[in-house]
């Protein structure tokens, strides 16, 4: 019954594959979990990350990119948070991806040991408002 294939836009596929990509580095991860405190800027991080400031950019980058983030520039400094409604709707097409069907897509059962890890991160459960999508 094709009623029960997830179907997502031109958009919001390339918007999953950007925030996937995105969240598939663990120094990115880091970076959300030091933003989910409230917004900081480029030194702060570079600091309690203990990274250069050129590999944070280049991280901070992608995180923009995928629209996770927020900058502003502040005289010399810029500052980064964490964009909540994108998380949100990032949220509602994980949501999609995870829920389950009669017929589930036939990579979701080797994403499981992944995913398992994946959402007992606080950002995820966030994303997902708590409820677990996936378990083993």
């Amino acid at each position: 019954m094709l009623a029960s294939v997830i179907r997502f836009s031109n958009t919001d596929r390339r918007r999953l594959a950007r925030c996937c990509h995105a969240l598939s580095d663990e120094t990115r991860l880091r970076i959300l979990e030091r933003l989910w405190a409230g917004e900081r800027c480029v030194c702060e991080l570079t600091a309690a990350l203990g990274v250069g400031q050129s590999r944070l950019s280049f991280h901070l980058k992608t995180l923009k990119e995928a629209a996770l983030v927020r900058d502003r520039r502040e005289g010399r400094f810029m500052y980064y948070s964490i964009d909540r409604e994108a998380l949100a709707e990032l949220g509602e097409l994980l949501g999609r991806v995870g829920a389950r069907t009669p017929h589930p897509l036939p990579v979701l059962p080797l994403l499981a040991p992944l995913w398992a890890s994946i959402n007992q991160l606080p950002l995820i459960q966030w994303l997902l408002r708590e409820k677990p999508i996936w378990t083993s």
